[in-house]
């Protein structure tokens, strides 16, 4: 087993994508390659920097990573809300994966600030 998939974390950001990839399976099919597929690679990209910066060298390293996780994270978010905007996404699945995401935000913080001591 890696180091990274013993993170809590990590493992609610793999869930995260679990969800995000059940809601957009419901997307109109002219945003597959638009919305759909940006969301999609915005929220992949929130497990895959934690991933990454836990098997980097230093934990000034990890820091980075984190934090472009947690850009990521925004990116999701705020495609999440262009969703709803344009009524693509419900207002029930919207609320549930924002909360989601704010879990995993308190999460990538408490992460940082541990790799920061």
């Amino acid at each position: 087993m890696f180091g990274f998939e013993k993170l809590d974390v990590w493992q609610e950001a793999m869930k995260y994508v679990d969800g995000i990839y059940s809601t957009v399976r419901n997307f109109p099919a002219e945003e597959q390659y638009g919305l759909t597929g940006q969301l999609k690679r915005a929220v992949v990209s929130i497990a895959i920097n934690i991933a990454e910066g836990s098997g980097r060298e230093s934990k000034r390293e990890f820091v980075r990573f984190v934090n472009m996780a947690y850009g990521s994270l925004c990116e999701t978010i705020s495609l999440l809300k262009i969703c709803l905007s344009r009524e693509i996404l419900d207002k029930e699945p919207y609320e549930r994966l924002y909360r989601d995401g704010e879990k995993i935000g308190r999460m990538l913080s408490g992460l940082k600030g541990s790799l920061k001591k």
